[in-house]
């Protein structure tokens, strides 16, 4: 009984090993070549216009300018000056 099982798993294992394996083809799959190209067909139509884009921001604000130049001296006066006081404003009656 001992042998028995041990004489069993070699025979089962030659019998698989003396099986004759079928040999697999691969087919190569045919490749399409394209042929040469035909003529160009016609322009497409036009696109419409685009809007009209977003107005930009507002640039920084410039420094202020250099000072002028200092103006001519005045001329010397001829005569007398004549200075005027205005009359003092009338007081309202109580």
């Amino acid at each position: 009984m001992k042998a028995l099982m041990p004489l069993a798993v070699l025979v089962a294992s030659l019998s698989l090993v003396a099986c004759e394996k079928p040999t697999v083809i691969t087919v190569p799959t045919p490749v399409a070549v394209p042929g040469p190209a035909g003529p160009a067909g016609p322009s497409g139509a036009t696109g419409a216009t685009g809007s009209q884009g977003n107005d930009g921001s507002k640039g920084a604000t410039g420094s202020q300018g250099m000072d002028g130049s200092t103006g001519a001296t005045g001329k010397t006066g001829s005569g007398t000056t004549l200075i005027v006081i205005p009359p003092a404003a009338a007081s309202a009656p109580n």
